[in-house]
């Protein structure tokens, strides 16, 4: 006789390759083991012998599988939905996340008695594709419940009507290592961690730096991720003239971020949406930050604006407008330590110990 608890879990994304698809399926994943479920992820595997892979599924307290990816994408893409058939067959509950894992879970949902959760981000609802676009709305529809990882998100998918549609917010967990010295009159130091893309919005923040140089000569910004487009962001700069304060940093390990960050005084991602729709659903490196007192300025029209409380956290803009994020950067300055003791009370509503509650709710109906 089968269990009544076990899950399976598919996701586009997962550590130790960066991504915040990856972190959330982790920490969903290693939460509800902790809660007693029996779980079963697949996701790809990246590196070309698993040997980035191996030592970090060794250590995680349930079964990973990896498909490895192949040099013709089709063949990895029926390997995943082999993996998915084979290992969905037994199970009470699949859990998809990111948008291959959503297609193939209604795939599955065709021939299986499971229940079935969609978890969306944002950027699988709004792609430029529309073929694409039309399956992930048919998609959506077979599922049990939709979770949407920010208000913004969900309301992407109003016009699909679909009945059970939730909101979870992305959870996050840090452990501070090292207490941050509170400032009293930052310089300002800018920080925005992500992958260098458009949609994070780095280039947003280099294109307002004249205008916060004038009033904040020596202002640094840290750009720390993957340096995905460093090169074009590089030219912008060369040609606004502001090299001196700009600083990249690159991928770094856990403690190297933590120590950036703890040097900044406000975090900052001017999001906006990338040219094949992808956009920021929520924002969780936002809430690490403030977790170390670290206030936020974000960009409206995106899943930011769960992540922000405005006027008490941060500060929203118009990413394209350095006036209002030359204002908003003032204001927090200005209310420093305020923003800062507000940040990290913000932060607590967003702990995984918190957030798992929510899921469990769902699974336990």
């Amino acid at each position: 006789m089968r269990l009544k608890n076990k899950i399976l879990i598919l996701t586009s994304e997962f550590p130790p390759q960066p991504g915040g698809i990856g972190n959330h399926a982790f920490h969903l994943a290693r939460e509800l083991k902790e809660n007693g479920y029996e779980i079963t992820l697949i996701c790809d595997q990246r590196s070309q012998n698993g040997e980035l892979e191996r030592p970090f599924d060794a250590e995680v307290p349930f079964k990973v599988i990896r498909v490895p990816r192949q040099e013709f994408i089709l063949l990895t893409y029926i390997q995943r939905i082999k993996s998915a058939f084979a290992l969905s067959e037994e199970v009470d509950w699949v859990i998809v996340s990111g948008k291959f894992s959503l297609w193939t879970g209604a795939l599955l949902r065709l021939f299986r008695k499971s229940k079935f959760i969609a978890i969306i981000h944002g950027g699988e609802v709004q792609l430029s594709n529309f073929f694409l676009r039309k399956l992930t709305e048919f998609s959506l529809r077979k599922f049990n419940t939709v979770i949407a990882v920010s208000n913004f998100t969900k309301s992407l998918i109003a016009p699909l009507s679909i009945n059970d549609v939730q909101v979870i917010p992305n959870g996050f967990e840090m452990e501070e290592k090292r207490f941050r010295v509170e400032k009293e009159n930052p310089m300002p130091v800018l920080i925005t961690v992500g992958n260098v893309t458009q949609r994070k919005g780095q280039h947003n923040v280099i294109k307002a730096l004249p205008v916060l140089l004038k009033k904040y000569p020596d202002l640094k910004y840290h750009i720390v991720g993957i340096p995905t487009h460093r090169d074009k962001l590089e030219k912008l700069i060369l040609h606004l003239g502001v090299e001196k304060s700009v600083v990249f940093h690159g991928q770094v390990d856990e403690a190297t971020k933590q120590h950036l960050l703890l040097q900044a005084d406000v975090f900052v991602m001017l999001s906006e949406k990338d040219k094949s729709g992808d956009v920021e659903g929520f924002g969780i490196a936002i809430l690490e930050a403030n977790a170390l007192g670290i206030p936020a300025i974000g960009a409206t029209g995106c899943g930011i604006e769960d992540a922000i409380k405005e006027g008490y956290s941060g500060l929203l803009v118009n990413p394209k407008s350095p006036e209002q994020f030359e204002k908003a950067l003032t204001k927090i300055i200005i209310h420093y330590q305020l923003y800062s003791i507000n940040a990290k009370n913000w932060s607590s509503n967003f702990k995984w110990e918190k957030m798992i509650k929510k899921y469990l709710n769902i699974l336990r109906t």
